[in-house]
């Protein structure tokens, strides 16, 4: 009897503990969904050439045209025309020592061209041409900071910012980018957190990771308060957010609040960011990102949280919504 009466109490001690977990685990749930905050974003952009409109195909310049019939040309500039081969078999030899010059001119640039290709001169613009729209070099970067709330006048120059921009066209998301970049550098005494990512890819796979980065970071937002994308600018009011007890939770005085900016850039050509080891890595990583030219600036996402006043962002949230943070 007393074996059954203790067996029974240690598996209403398993169903008890197993019950506690389960409501603990539902109440910090809650207790997350009650942290939502919101989020500002501005940029645009596509992943196409900054100046062009058309695909781009490699053509270098230069080259001897020929204009002696059916040439052997295969795109890459002109190759050289069959009479030019006739001297060789014992045709024309009469044309004299100019004709003989022609040639040597003609397989010298045949020989050329074919080195071009060979070692690869088309990659990222190659000897005088243009990059070609599926096999170009593109980079994928990320530059994210958390910041103390303390600098609270980065929001507000951020609002304004994103309120006044012109992201339609690259020049002005150019300035965009610089602008972000130049009030981050501003701030080094408030960086708390920082973490960077790049990646190199070619134009076909290059929209996607730049959506992917960019809708997990929205991801993160209860809603986004304010937009100016392509220049379609959109306003909404955040929610509030409840304490534990239900009420309006007293928000500017809450301890311990941050700010996260996040930078993500899609540009041509190679660019490198350093990981982040302490604030000059951060510093490099931020002047780097910025400054991205507009003739290299395909698209540029620039996400901000909170954005709206009174807003707070904790540090259990930066833990859970941002594990990649380094420390600086």
């Amino acid at each position: 009897m007393g074996n059954k009466l203790r067996s029974l109490i240690k598996k209403l001690g398993k169903s008890l503990l197993l019950l506690g977990l389960v409501l603990t685990l539902s109440l910090s749930q809650a207790d997350r969904a009650d942290a939502a905050f919101s989020g500002g974003r501005m940029g645009g952009g596509s992943f196409r050439s900054p100046s062009r409109s058309a695909p781009r195909t490699y053509a270098p310049r230069g080259g001897y045209g020929g204009g002696y019939g059916g040439g052997y040309g295969d795109g890459y500039g002109g190759g050289f025309g069959f009479p030019f081969l006739l001297p060789f078999f014992g045709f024309g030899g009469g044309f004299g020592g100019l004709f003989s010059i022609l040639i040597f001119i003609a397989v010298a640039n045949f020989l050329v061209q074919n080195v071009r290709r060979i070692t690869g001169g088309n990659e990222e613009g190659g000897l005088g041409g243009e990059i070609t729209g599926g096999n170009s070099s593109i980079s994928v970067a990320k530059v994210q900071v958390g910041l103390l709330a303390s600098a609270r006048d980065l929001q507000p120059e951020l609002n304004k910012l994103a309120l006044s921009a012109d992201t339609s066209t690259a020049a002005g998301r150019s300035q965009v980018l610089q602008e972000t970049t130049l009030a981050l550098l501003r701030h080094p005494e408030y960086w708390a957190y920082g973490t960077t990512d790049s990646q190199k890819t070619n134009l076909v796979t290059a929209e996607a990771k730049f959506n992917q980065l960019a809708l997990g970071e929205r991801s993160k937002f209860s809603a986004e308060t304010l937009s100016n994308v392509n220049a379609q600018i959109r306003e909404a009011a955040a929610k509030p957010t409840l304490g534990s007890t239900g009420e309006l939770a007293n928000l500017s005085t809450t301890p311990g609040e941050y700010i996260v900016v996040t930078l993500i850039v899609g540009a041509e050509g190679k660019l490198e960011l350093p990981k982040i080891n302490g604030a000059e890595d951060l510093q490099q990583a931020i002047r780097q990102i910025g400054s991205v030219g507009s003739d290299r600036l395909l698209a540029v996402e620039i996400l901000w949280t909170p954005q709206a006043t009174g807003d707070t962002l904790s540090a259990d949230d930066v833990m859970a919504n941002y594990p990649d943070f380094k420390i600086l």
